[in-house]
């Protein structure tokens, strides 16, 4: 396996074993919990077509965990002004402590990653992850 898929493998299964405990406590499907906390965190991203496109997660998987958020309350449905067709995702007020506690998890574990490293290598690192970015975003452009 490449090192690189690996890495990246490895990071989605540490994180959702951090996540489980509050998912199984929340009754919730991990899939619902990465909806909800996506809508959270990305405020400009607020429909099923930004969850599929930028959480890589199925189309049916998408509206199944939306309609299960939005019959327990955790998001709402609002059509966009001008556009009858789209519907943004809105967390409610029920959604707010399921949030702050995902958002803790979040923070714990990348928290985690950085341990055993010092200023200057997570300085470094997060230098080189701004320009690998950046290096994406050309690429991307240049093979729109």
């Amino acid at each position: 396996m490449n090192p690189n898929m690996e890495f990246a493998i490895k990071t989605a299964q540490a994180y959702n074993a951090v996540c489980k405990p509050l998912c199984q406590e929340l009754k919730l499907p991990q899939t619902a919990f990465d909806i909800l906390m996506f809508l959270a965190n990305n405020p400009d991203r607020r429909t099923a077509s930004d969850i599929v496109e930028f959480r890589h997660i199925k189309a049916n998987l998408v509206s199944m965990n939306v309609d299960r958020l939005v019959k327990e309350g955790y998001l709402e449905r609002r059509a966009v002004a001008g556009d009858r067709r789209k519907t943004e995702l809105l967390c409610t007020e029920k959604a707010r402590p399921v949030i702050e506690r995902g958002r803790a998890v979040q923070n714990a574990f990348f928290a985690r990653l950085l341990t055993n490293t010092d200023e200057p290598t997570r300085e470094a690192f997060f230098r080189t992850m701004e320009i690998i970015g950046k290096n994406l975003d050309d690429i991307l452009k240049e093979n729109a």
